[in-house]
């Protein structure tokens, strides 16, 4: 089987690294890719913490195959990762919905759209400690559509998390090679 890159996709809140977590803890040959965050270090999910000087120089130097802006921070994918999956491993990464089209011509690309009700979304978000209550409701009002023509998966994560994992396995071509 060829090299993959599954891109889990969807708002804060909906449980993206948990359903990751559980992916990879299902399919260990399936490499969790560690971006690198101009945020600090978090115990929620593996992610390198830099510096927007750092960022800048890695980014100018084509360290990353994949980077983006969101929510006043910024997200870079090592391009070992991206070349890693073109070359056949299977890669997971969690991606913004803005670089799926570039991330499409750049790998063969599974997309897994995570999703919750409002009201789930808003207590994850709530418990996490990050926002307030506007930012949270702001969080809840926006609505980015998905590019078309690239394999999704919908995946409703309100339930408990084995059950959503199991829709990713079953969702993900087989046999799986890392």
């Amino acid at each position: 089987m060829s090299g993959l890159l599954i891109a889990v996709v969807g708002p804060s809140g909906v449980g993206k690294d948990s359903v990751i977590r559980g992916l990879v803890d299902a399919r260990p040959e399936i490499g969790w890719v560690r971006r690198a965050i101009t945020r600090p270090p978090s115990d929620t999910e593996p992610f390198e913490s830099v510096s927007e000087a750092e960022f800048d120089r890695r980014a100018a130097s084509g360290a990353f195959g994949l980077h983006w802006k969101a929510h006043g921070l910024r997200y870079g994918v090592p391009t070992a990762e991206i070349e890693a999956a073109r070359a056949g491993a299977w890669r997971v990464v969690n991606l913004s919905r803005g670089v799926l089209a570039e991330a499409d011509a750049l790998a063969p690309l599974k997309v897994l759209s995570v999703t919750a009700r409002p009201e789930t979304i808003a207590a994850r978000l709530s418990d996490r400690g990050r926002e307030g209550a506007q930012e949270i409701a702001r969080r809840l009002a926006r609505r980015r559509p998905l590019p078309a023509g690239l394999d999704v998966t919908l995946l409703p994560n309100d339930g408990p998390l084995d059950e959503t994992v199991a829709a990713v396995l079953a969702a993900l071509p087989q046999p799986v090679r890392g």
